[in-house]
């Protein structure tokens, strides 16, 4: 049997966008109550210890897919948390306790996070995980352990990726609006952004191709479809370009 590391684990930041609004996965890790009788939902982000011969990258996909199913998803570290106190809560070591052979270890955990077309993966939760589904980010409430604090941290990541690569194009079809990819850059920011100055500077950036196809069938007035081009991008890349931001 493999020896997990009581000293380090790597917790999984999952973000998952609906063509609407940004989502992250969440898993119900259960806790305790002071009487160690009633379970209650306690949502966490996915994570767990590490095996002592196991490399970071190695156990951050195995976690991933021990807890929710899910599978060869490329994923970034994003920072190492190792506050002395951030699983010293009552609560936490109550459920600790439960599954843990040394719940009292101090522990750092690595983080790692992605962004994905959430449709196209759906969680089934195993291992300690009583479920795993997705949660809007702007409503997740409090999580266990410090996985708030990892939360906003990967938020940051990923925003910032947003302004040195066009990694959202990947999330949306082949064929998407201006109003679409708009709609991911408000989602990932929380915030709306002038709709004049996107398409001036998205268009300038010259990474997106307009297409002779419209939407069909929509109440409004039809709007013109783009795609990505991707050669133009790496053009971009060669030439030393390195802000997206937008």
């Amino acid at each position: 049997m493999k020896r997990l590391n009581p000293h380090i684990s790597i917790d999984c930041v999952l973000f998952g966008f609906d063509f609407e609004n940004l989502h992250v996965l969440l898993i119900d890790r259960g806790r305790y109550d002071s009487d160690f009788k009633n379970e209650i939902v306690q949502y966490a982000l996915p994570g767990d210890l590490i095996y002592m011969d196991e490399q970071l990258d190695e156990g951050a996909q195995r976690v991933l897919k021990d807890l929710t199913g899910l599978q060869n998803i490329f994923m970034e570290q994003f920072g190492a948390f190792g506050d002395p106190g951030r699983l010293s809560s009552e609560s936490d070591q109550r459920w600790l306790k439960s599954i843990r052979s040394e719940p009292e270890e101090r522990v750092v955990t690595i983080g790692y996070y992605s962004l994905v077309k959430m449709h196209d993966y759906i969680p089934v939760a195993s291992s300690f995980a009583r479920s795993a589904v997705w949660v809007p980010v702007n409503e997740v409430a409090e999580l266990a352990f410090d996985h708030n604090i990892l939360l906003d941290k990967a938020l940051s990541a990923l925003r910032q990726t947003l302004q040195t690569r066009p990694i959202g194009f990947n999330l949306l079809p082949p064929k998407f609006t201006l109003s679409q990819l708009q709609r991911l850059y408000e989602a990932i920011h929380n915030r709306d952004i002038d709709k004049r100055n996107f398409r001036r500077k998205i268009i300038k950036l010259g990474i997106v191709t307009e297409l002779a196809e419209k939407q069909e069938g929509v109440a409004h007035k039809p709007a013109r479809f783009f795609s990505f081009d991707k050669d133009r991008y790496e053009e971009l890349l060669q030439e030393g370009f390195e802000n997206f931001k937008l």
